[in-house]
């Protein structure tokens, strides 16, 4: 009976492992996803929940329906300067049962020959109905004096 018990015990222990593995490599996914095509709306309806709590950089809070509304008056993409290409370095995921903690640092390179900024993220994930979604997020500009000595 022990061996028994034992064995089912291993194997939840794989099968949960090997699900966690999966989830890493679909958020990694969405979140490089997400960051490719930071300006198209689309994108921002994929992986924000509707109950997200977003705080930037600036220390501003904000919402789903704000980022989403934000696109409403702007000119369609193509007509739009370009923007910064957006990379995660360094990202480290933490596991809580069906909720997520992505920390990473967030790499923004200017479309011209300008500095490139870096920020701290932290973001909460939540799947729900089969999909992860993020309801928190918090970034932090990295001073540039930093950015040397961490890279």
């Amino acid at each position: 009976m022990k061996r028994f018990v034992r064995t089912i015990l291993l194997g939840l222990l794989f099968a949960t492992a090997g699900a966690q593995a999966g989830d890493a490599d679909e958020i990694r996914e969405l979140l490089e996803y997400f960051l490719a095509n930071a300006g198209v709306k689309s994108a921002h309806e994929r992986f924000w929940a509707d109950d997200l709590v977003y705080t930037s950089s600036r220390g501003t809070r904000t919402s789903r329906e704000a980022i989403l509304a934000s696109f409403d008056n702007a000119p369609p993409v193509e007509e739009q300067p370009p923007g910064p290409v957006y990379s995660a370095d360094d990202v480290e995921l933490r596991w809580y049962g069906d909720t997520a903690v992505v920390a990473f640092k967030l790499v923004a390179t200017p479309p011209n020959d300008g500095a490139v900024d870096y920020y701290f993220n932290t973001g909460t994930f939540v799947k729900r109905d089969g999909e992860w979604r993020v309801v928190a997020w918090q970034a932090t500009k990295i001073p540039p004096a930093e950015d040397s000595e961490e890279d």
